[in-house]
């Protein structure tokens, strides 16, 4: 298992390099459709949470630890929720101020 956690971190360590890459596109994306940054920063703490929650849960089940992940599974996903309810309010708000 140890085995498995380095090389995970290795390899994580590695997509870094490629994590930059999206964030300079996201960055274009923000300033060609005008965006906030308060519009996107849940949508990439989200996406965080995600990748955390599965790595996490897959860890647990190479342990053996099957119920663990899916208590991670439904802990990440409300957490998740939680991070992208400012991005629900603020589609809520345009839906309504369109009609």
């Amino acid at each position: 298992m140890v085995l498995s956690l380095a090389a995970g971190m290795a390899l994580l360590a590695l997509a870094l390099g490629a994590l930059e890459g999206v964030r300079d596109l996201m960055d274009t994306l923000t300033e060609t459709a005008g965006l906030s940054p308060a519009v996107l920063a849940p949508v990439i703490k989200t996406v965080g949470i995600a990748i955390l929650t599965r790595v996490t849960a897959e860890v647990c089940r190479d342990a053996g630890e099957g119920g663990i992940a899916a208590f991670t599974e439904t802990a990440g996903a409300a957490t998740a929720l939680f991070v992208a309810a400012p991005l629900l309010r603020a589609v809520l708000e345009t839906v309504t101020g369109l009609l």
